[in-house]
């Protein structure tokens, strides 16, 4: 593990710890994680960009139908690439430490879509089926369920989820917290 440490300075893991929810013996642990993923380009340059395509065979991730979604958000490049500090954040943000303030924020991001700063029926449409997989649903019961969800969180009936709506909706739901939650 000494030749670990080598790799971050005393004050990056401090920093670390800091913006994280994670002691310096963590976040080293997920650097070997992280530099698992493609150790040939990591152990030349620490501060890599992995492709998409490899932060989606981290374990957490390889089955979870919002995998793309995740790295796009975390993604400091918004193209789904990512840096260490992008896929720490990441593991972060999923870990059983993490608020439910923070765990809201990064998953109305996620199943904003559209990115318009409002979960649309499009949106809602979108995570159903990702959520179904390759289960086929006919569309018409698809867009009853939408209206369904709109109608039970959609407080000023304008259709769409906001973020205070989306939240007020989540906090009555027990089962979030464990389902935004990678097994890390």
């Amino acid at each position: 593990m000494g030749a670990a440490k080598s790799v971050f300075t005393p004050q990056e893991l401090e920093d670390y710890e800091d913006l994280t929810y994670f002691t310096q013996k963590e976040v080293l642990s997920y650097f070997h994680q992280f530099k698992a993923l493609a150790p040939d380009l990591i152990s030349v340059q620490r501060d890599a960009r992995l492709p998409m395509e490899v932060i989606l065979r981290y374990p957490q991730l390889r089955y979870n139908p919002f995998g793309d979604r995740i790295c796009m958000v975390f993604s400091s490049s918004r193209d789904g690439d990512c840096n260490f500090e992008d896929f720490l954040d990441m593991v972060s943000v999923f870990s059983a430490e993490a608020p439910m303030s923070v765990k809201a924020e990064y998953a109305f991001r996620i199943f904003d879509f559209d990115g318009d700063d409002m979960i649309g029926p499009e949106d809602m449409e979108e995570i159903i089926r990702r959520l179904l997989g390759d289960v086929q649903f006919p569309q018409v019961d698809i867009l009853q369920l939408v209206q369904n969800l709109t109608s039970e969180a959609d407080l000023d009936d304008d259709g769409m989820l906001s973020f205070a709506e989306f939240e007020h909706a989540i906090s009555k739901s027990e089962n979030f917290m464990r389902s935004f939650q990678l097994q890390l």
